[in-house]
C-alpha cells in the first residue's frame, strides 16, 4: 500500500485536491493507496472557495510518503515565497516514489526546484505566472498532463483527475483506472496530450 500525502494551505483548490482523492480514495483501490493531508499546522485550512479541509499532520509530523501530491490554487501565490513549505516540498520530493501537482501547484514544485529540467504543465489562464517561478523548466503548454520521470503535473483543475487515473493505470493497472473512471460516473481524457484549453 502506497501513502500518498496531500499538501494543503491557505486558499488551495477545492478541486485540485478532492478531484485526485476521489480517485485515490476510491474502494476501487482501497488496499492500494492510504491517503493523508499535511499542512503547515493541523487541523482546519481554508479553501480558495471557502470551505476549510482538515489537515491530519503538521508538516514537521507528516509520515513517509510514497507520492507527493501538490495542488493549486490562489494561495501558491504566497506559498512560493514560503521557504518552509518550499523546503519541505524539495526534501520530501527527493525520497517520494511520485510527486504529482495539479494547476499552479506546478509553481511550488519549479520554486523549491523538483521540475529543473523536467517538463511539466499546469493551468493555462496561469501559465506566464507560473513559469516565471521555474526557468530551467522545459514548459509544455499543450498538454492535459505530462508525465516527466517520476514527476506528473497536469493543466488546470479537473485535469488533476485524468492525471490521477493515469498515475493508478502506471502503479496499479490500466483497467483498475478504467473502472475507477465507470465508478466515478466520469468521461476520462486518456491522451495527455489532447488540451482544448490550450487553444487560443
Amino acid at each position: 500500500m502506497r501513502t500518498l500525502g496531500v499538501l494543503l494551505f491557505p486558499e488551495f483548490e477545492l478541486l485540485d485536491v478532492f478531484g485526485p482523492l476521489e480517485v485515490f480514495g476510491n474502494r476501487v483501490v482501497k488496499h492500494e493507496f492510504r491517503v493523508c493531508t499535511i499542512a503547515e499546522m493541523a487541523g482546519p485550512v481554508a479553501s480558495a472557495q471557502g470551505p476549510a479541509a482538515v489537515a491530519d499532520h503538521a508538516l514537521a509530523a507528516a509520515p513517509p510518503l510514497d507520492i507527493l501530491l501538490v495542488p493549486g490554487g490562489m494561495g501558491t501565490r504566497r506559498e512560493v515565497d514560503h521557504p518552509l513549505v518550499t523546503r519541505w516540498i524539495a526534501a520530501r520530493a527527493v525520497d517520494a516514489e511520485l510527486v504529482l501537482s495539479v494547476c499552479t501547484g506546478a509553481a511550488l514544485l519549479a520554486r523549491a526546484g523538483v521540475l529543473d529540467g523536467r517538463r511539466a504543465t499546469t493551468n493555462k489562464l496561469s501559465f506566464e505566472w507560473v513559469v516565471s517561478q521555474g526557468p530551467l523548466v522545459e514548459w509544455v503548454h499543450k498538454a492535459r498532463w505530462v508525465e516527466d520521470g517520476k514527476v506528473f503535473t497536469s493543466s488546470g483543475v479537473s485535469a488533476g483527475i485524468d492525471m490521477s487515473l493515469a498515475v493508478v493505470a502506471k502503479t496499479v493497472d490500466p483497467a483498475t483506472a478504467s473502472e475507477l473512471a465507470r465508478v466515478m460516473e466520469y468521461t476520462r481524457h486518456t491522451d495527455s496530450t489532447d488540451d482544448p484549453f490550450a487553444r487560443k
